[in-house]
């Protein structure tokens, strides 16, 4: 019995003994220094095409529409013919206009000779001064009434003329409003539309925040040019995903809208090909800034712990630090950290989720690279190990 009591005894005892706690593996990740390149800041806006000119275009004189010159939505050049309105009611009247004319140079030439003729009797004393004013009077009546003969020449050919109607600009017309044999008035009837293409403007609102930033520097001498006109722009499509287009700002409004508390602005666009149309929406980046040199890691470095952002930097004993960090705009694939690191710095940019501050880590280093000026917005990762080392292993 003794004995059965005792072996219980050492089965409760084993039972209620602490077990050893396992041993966690050391995490794996792969840790590279900050980039150093010179960077230049963009600002971000979204906008809308517009035409530089848009033009309803209306009739001059009115009368029945006889011809349509282009076809719906063609490119037309400054001057082509557009429509032709029945021109022959106003070249009878340029017709009617002209005998007035022939009427009033007979008229003028018969006063002319009169006077002459008077003037020869005066000096003879054949006729009275009063007689011979009357002369002088005549003529210069008829003289008035030619140049009001030729007045109305002028006006009848500008309504003659008037019945072509010609594009003011070149640029993308719109279809026709009104086919042939329709009654247009003059200065109301909208028969097309006209756009100019090339260039074309790029209109965007910007915050007051940013209006400050520029001010700001042009107070400071680090920008070229006041308020932001002849900065250079570059504009992307909804469907594109390089900043292709090119451009300059030409206009900064005088005023901040009171309601939304931003700035309308405008971009001049080079527009060649006539691709671009207005209507069209983009996304527009801005010059922020003039090359400056910074560090740069990888987006998924960093994390955001509570109001803050942090980056896990591994110390020579292999430990994981955090430090707190500011960021700066995405470049070349790579976020700029404007301050909390130093060139120096092993930053864990991948594995991060598995690394805790205090705690050790296993790294394997990279080189980071950025991505092509015209590539995505990834980086690149250069495998310098082939084998996972300790953190702590001095390379």
């Amino acid at each position: 019995m003794r004995r059965i009591v005792a072996a219980l005894a050492l089965l409760l005892l084993a039972a209620c003994a602490p077990r050893p706690t396992p041993v966690q593996p050391t995490p794996s990740v792969t840790v590279a220094t900050p980039l150093s390149m010179d960077v230049t800041d963009w600002d971000d806006f979204e906008g809308q095409f517009v035409a530089v000119d848009a033009v309803d275009i209306r009739p001059r004189v009115s009368g029945y529409l006889r011809q349509v010159s282009f076809k719906d939505g063609e490119i037309v050049r400054k001057g082509q013919l557009l429509f032709v309105i029945d021109p022959r009611p106003y070249q009878a009247t340029l017709d009617q206009a002209r005998a007035q004319v022939a009427h009033a140079e007979a008229a003028l030439a018969n006063a002319a000779a009169d006077a002459a003729r008077g003037n020869t009797l005066l000096e003879a004393h054949a006729i009275s001064r009063q007689a011979f004013d009357a002369l002088v009077a005549t003529q210069r009546t008829t003289s008035a009434d030619l140049a009001s003969a030729r007045a109305q020449v002028a006006s009848a050919q500008l309504n003659v003329d008037f019945t072509r109607v010609t594009a003011p600009l070149s640029g993308r017309v719109s279809d026709r409003r009104v086919a042939p044999g329709n009654l247009v008035t003059a200065d109301t009837t909208v028969l097309t539309n006209i756009v100019s293409l090339n260039p074309i403007r790029f209109a965007f609102a910007g915050s007051e925040a940013l209006y400050l930033k520029y001010q700001r520097a042009n107070q400071a001498g680090t920008r070229a040019s006041s308020r932001f006109v002849a900065n250079p722009v570059e504009v992307r499509l909804q469907d594109e995903t390089d900043y292709r287009w090119k451009g300059r700002m030409d206009f900064v409004d005088n005023a901040l809208d009171p309601g939304s508390g931003a700035i309308r602005g405008r971009a001049l666009i080079d527009n060649p090909d006539n691709f671009l149309t207005p209507g069209m929406f983009g996304h527009m980046r801005l010059l922020g800034s003039g090359a400056y040199k910074a560090l740069l890691v990888p987006d998924a470095a960093v994390v955001t712990d509570q109001e803050r952002q942090v980056v896990f930097v591994i110390d020579a004993d292999g430990v994981a630090h955090q430090h707190p960090v500011e960021l700066g705009p995405i470049s070349r694939g790579l976020r700029v950290i404007r301050s909390g690191l130093s060139e120096t710095d092993r930053v864990i940019i991948e594995g991060v989720q598995r690394a805790q501050a205090g705690h050790k880590v296993k790294a394997t280093a990279t080189v980071l690279t950025p991505a092509p000026a015209t590539g995505g917005d990834t980086a690149h990762l250069a495998p310098i190990a082939s084998s996972a080392e300790p953190a702590g292993g001095g390379r």
